[in-house]
């Protein structure tokens, strides 16, 4: 169920009150609270509306995120500059400290660590049709990454399995149904990605069956599918998306990507 206009008055005015500064940030959500349109819909809002909980286990543990953990957790688009800005404006005095290693001990420069880094996993959905075309979807140009390039339909490993991940990830994105059965591995690339950002595994899978027709679910991230010939690829493609094509075609199983 939506949070209703009170709710999120209520909300945003205590939010307010610790964070005063940011009255003219949220003038335009009054004003939208104050209108006929529905806050809550995407139509009128292309954003999101959350409410947030804490999360406490049988031992009162409470989970906690830290800024550098966020790559570890699915965020929708461009969720994760915003905490990352917010994070930047107001610190926490005295707050947990981060744990990230620093970049260099992975690309080579200053004194190597022994610390084991944890990898994001990614899982790809490689679809050909009877003509041997693939399946790319336009990446909407506000999305976190790859804004107003192609990809093949994909998302970040939750605690699943990586076909299970694959399964939903096809019909959350473009509501088509795999069977983890006729779902084969063809590649993999390891990605070292931005010096902020932790390295990732890039897992690719092709499905050999599926059902349904490619539909945009989610147009905050993808504007349209389109089926490509492998040799025709478009030029604005995620890099390591055409490393991948090209290595899968040939038959190489494995590629790596920005380490030194």
């Amino acid at each position: 169920m939506p949070p209703t206009r009170s709710h999120i008055r209520a909300t945003t005015e205590a939010y307010l009150t610790r964070h005063p500064q940011e009255t003219d940030a949220l003038a335009g959500l009054f004003t939208l609270l104050d209108g006929p349109a529905e806050p809550t819909s995407r139509t009128t809002l292309p954003g999101h509306i959350t409410c947030s909980a804490a999360v406490v286990d049988r031992n009162r543990r409470v989970l906690w995120f830290t800024v550098d953990m966020l790559d570890r957790v699915r965020l929708s688009s461009g969720l994760g500059s915003l905490i990352r800005r917010h994070a930047a404006e107001h610190p926490t005095p005295g707050g947990p400290r981060t744990k990230e290693t620093p970049p260099a001990s992975r690309r080579g420069g200053g004194v190597p660590s022994r610390r084991a880094e944890l990898r994001i996993v990614g899982v790809h959905l490689l679809l050909r049709d009877d003509d041997g075309r693939i399946l790319l979807g336009l990446r909407h140009p506000d999305s976190a990454y790859g804004g107003g390039r192609w990809h093949m339909p994909a998302g970040h490993c939750e605690r699943e399995s990586a076909v299970a991940c694959l399964v939903r990830e096809a019909r959350e994105e473009a509501n088509l149904v795999i069977d983890p059965a006729q779902v084969e591995f063809v590649h993999l690339v390891h990605h070292a990605g931005p010096d902020d950002a932790r390295p990732r595994l890039q897992l690719f899978f092709q499905a050999h069956a599926w059902s349904g027709t490619p539909e945009v679910r989610e147009p905050d991230r993808c504007l349209e599918w389109r089926w490509w010939a492998p040799e025709s690829c478009p030029a604005e493609l995620v890099p390591y998306t055409r490393t991948a094509i090209a290595d899968i075609l040939a038959g190489r199983t494995y590629a790596q990507r920005g380490w030194t």
